[in-house]
């Protein structure tokens, strides 16, 4: 038997929580290891430039691969199929956010520079902002009427 519905969904929200609170733990840990928190913008830094377009670039393409991804899920395919394509647009989605927010704060951890750790708490309550849930399901997928039933009575 195929796996329900609400439980895909919860296993989903594990995973979107384990990502946030490992990004949480390594940028917490930096901080207190490196212990500054310097406003400082050297012009002959490398990641002063590399950082804000590689968070840029997470951010743009995380919006287009779910999209491109949620396309790609037919109204015809069954309820489960449905679910496992959108987990899988999902943790693509998560992907394109927390490697960005992982490379900020190993930049933040070099120098300091607190440029690099505010663009990284962005990027983690952009990414915390993306939990999983029924309602963001239901308006992103496309559903027929027996999904809708299907899905609703197994999510109680």
């Amino acid at each position: 038997m195929a796996a329900k519905p609400s439980k895909s969904l919860k296993n989903l929200s594990i995973i979107h929580l384990a990502l946030v609170g490992a990004i949480l733990a390594f940028g917490v840990f930096k901080f207190v290891s490196n212990g500054t928190f310097i406003a400082n913008a050297d012009p002959n830094d490398i990641f002063i430039y590399v950082i804000p377009v590689v968070a840029a670039f997470g951010y743009f393409m995380s919006q287009f691969m779910f999209k491109k991804q949620l396309l790609a899920i037919d109204r015809i395919d069954t309820l489960t199929l449905k679910l496992a394509k959108y987990q899988a647009a999902s943790i693509v989605k998560y992907a394109f956010i927390e490697g960005p927010a992982f490379l900020a704060i190993i930049a933040y951890g070099f120098n300091g520079n607190a440029l690099f750790l505010v663009i990284a708490i962005f990027l983690v309550v952009y990414l915390f902002m993306q939990k999983p849930n029924q309602k963001k399901f239901m308006e992103d997928v496309p559903l027929t009427i027996e999904d809708k039933k299907e899905f609703k009575n197994t999510n109680i």
